[in-house]
């Protein structure tokens, strides 16, 4: 299976920083004077910030897609120096990727590298860096660095460890005079599919909910019925473009995420089938079968059906 990701020329890159506000996956950084892409795992490959570089630096290639290796990523980061380095790491924490940062980490201590900032390159050192002192260099670079993403509503957030703390605390329903508050069983952010990253921590090995925008509009009690326990994506198969991507984000959740279950809550309509056709094709390419139960929503909220394909 290939995978779509932006490849940059950094002689043509002038270190504009159009492009930056433009990846709402916030992979992309102004370091050292140029656009670098310091998250392999987040881009998505839809190459928006292709269209904001006034110089033709960035295009969109395609590769094999091969599980993503932290190593690997590593070793390539660590022949842009010592700021692209820290950026990574940076973006690894802020997104809760703590086993990825971890091999990170190993992987500097292992090989050595120096990021104190005297270090003149990050080739190998005698000593390596001391891990305290690593956090406080990842918050300078944070300081000096441009934004990493224009959009903060689209950056990943991982809301499991909250969810965790109110399981294990039992759950609570805040009441007022009037109202009664009912926890939410999302567990991640973003949720669109054009935003998602198939990637991401939270989708390896998960159960996952792929439902039709208007289904948590129309039935009631969705969270605690359907998403309980799961990892959210939804979209909708007739108003939104670019339904090929939808087909390689879901390939690649379920060949390389390894995502256990997918439940796909659709309406009535006629045009939410298109939905159940996307995983048909996806589940094809990846060359992995995996339970998929579909569910059909009436426009009053009521189960239609429930079956499994």
């Amino acid at each position: 299976m290939l995978r779509k990701i932006i490849k940059i020329d950094e002689e043509k890159c002038n270190g504009c920083g159009l492009c930056i506000p433009n990846c709402h996956e916030g992979a992309l950084q102004i370091i050292d004077g140029k656009a670098r892409l310091v998250s392999d795992l987040f881009c998505d490959g839809l190459g928006a910030c292709i269209g904001y570089c006034p110089e033709g630096a960035i295009e969109i290639i395609e590769r094999e897609a091969e599980p993503y290796n932290e190593t690997l990523v590593m070793e390539q980061m660590a022949t842009m120096g010592r700021n692209t380095i820290l950026a990574h790491l940076e973006h690894l924490r802020d997104h809760n990727e703590e086993a990825l940062l971890k091999e990170a980490i190993a992987y500097i201590k292992n090989n050595g590298i120096d990021l104190s900032p005297e270090a003149e390159s990050v080739k190998p050192a005698k000593v390596a860096a001391t891990f305290p002192s690593l956090h406080e260099a990842i918050k300078q670079t944070r300081e000096a660095s441009s934004p990493s993403c224009g959009c903060g509503g689209s950056a990943p957030m991982d809301f499991r460890i909250d969810m965790d703390k109110v399981n294990a605390a039992g759950a609570t329903v805040a009441t007022s005079v009037e109202t009664a508050t009912v926890p939410s069983e999302l567990r991640q952010w973003p949720v669109q599919f054009h935003l998602i990253n198939p990637n991401a921590s939270y989708f390896q090995g998960a159960d996952v909910v792929l439902a039709a925008d208007c289904v948590a509009f129309a039935m009631g009690d969705f969270h605690n019925r359907l998403l309980k326990g799961k990892s959210l994506v939804i979209a909708c198969p007739k108003l939104d473009s670019n339904k090929e991507s939808y087909v390689e984000k879901l390939t690649a959740m379920i060949a390389n995420a390894k995502i256990k279950t997918l439940t796909v809550p659709i309406m009535e309509v006629p045009c939410c089938g298109g939905l159940i056709q996307i995983v048909m094709i996806a589940m094809q390419q990846a060359g992995r079968k995996i339970p998929v139960r579909k569910i059909v929503i009436g426009i009053k909220g009521d189960i239609l059906s429930d079956d499994m394909l």
